[in-house]
């Protein structure tokens, strides 16, 4: 489904489909924080080795299906697929922007 987005979301999503976590620099604040599974990621550099971690663990692929946007908070609604129990599963992407940059990101 295309849904519409700020650009750092759209380069984020796009990031899930590739392992060069380079690109993760277009769209997370250099102190970006990140809240998933319980744990609290903080700076870029813990942001990518989360993100590499995650896709080594469970080889997932994400597909966003709606998005709402309230002054600098989105919420994006998308269902998550990979090698995990109860695959397929929807997650809620809470994020926080700063500019044009990802601050927070909570994933339920």
């Amino acid at each position: 489904m295309n849904v519409t987005m700020a650009k750092a979301l759209a380069t984020y999503f796009s990031a899930e489909d590739t392992a060069n976590t380079d690109v993760l620099e277009a769209c997370f604040a250099p102190d970006a924080v990140v809240r998933d599974e319980g744990q609290v990621m903080r700076g870029l550099e813990a942001i990518k080795a989360w993100k590499v971690a995650a896709q080594a663990k469970y080889r997932y692929r994400v597909e966003p299906s709606s998005a709402s946007t309230s002054g600098t908070t989105t919420t994006v609604r998308a269902r998550l697929t990979g090698s995990f129990p109860g695959s397929p599963i929807e997650l809620t992407y809470t994020f926080g922007l700063v500019g044009d940059k990802i601050a927070t990101l909570e994933i339920r």
